[in-house]
């Protein structure tokens, strides 16, 4: 009887793995969608607007966004304390991603973008102006793309 209700939950474990490997192989390779939610990001950078984030990056334990040294540990650290505090902080905020390359491989997809962004700081007056590059790691969980991880890396625009 033991061996009889081993052998079921092998093969149950054995239908469970093999579902979620099919799972990411069915993984649409939808540029469009990454495209979108890239759009959104930018969109709420530039307006200290923390929705596009909460709708599109996956919130779990250990989540960690870096940006040119810094780091944001957990998706209310990033909003909470980046994004939305920018909108008051900051007179103004131009951000445009360009050239960005995606790639998919089941059910993961990571796009790297040119960043270029600009600004002025309210309280000093002093205005930024850098170049850089910004990665986007995705992974496909229940039917969307979701952002897991982002890295960027600006510096003084060269002139």
């Amino acid at each position: 009887m033991l061996n009889r209700k081993v052998g079921n939950w092998r093969r149950l474990a054995v239908f469970a793995g093999a579902f979620v490997l099919l799972s990411a192989f069915d993984a649409p390779e939808d540029k469009e969608a990454i495209l979108d939610i890239i759009s959104g990001i930018e969109y709420g950078w530039e307006n200290g607007d923390g929705t596009p984030f909460r709708k599109h990056f996956l919130d779990f334990e250990g989540a960690r966004y870096v940006e040119s040294g810094g780091q944001n540990e957990g998706l209310d650290d990033l909003v909470l304390h980046h994004v939305e505090p920018e909108k008051t902080a900051l007179e103004y905020l131009e951000l445009d991603f360009s050239n960005i390359e995606i790639h998919f491989e089941n059910g993961f997809a990571w796009a790297v973008a040119d960043t270029a962004v600009r600004g002025k700081v309210r309280s000093s007056g002093k205005e930024f102006d850098k170049t850089g590059y910004q990665t986007f790691l995705f992974r496909h969980v229940d039917g969307a793309w979701k952002v897991v991880h982002t890295h960027s890396s600006s510096r003084d625009r060269r002139r």
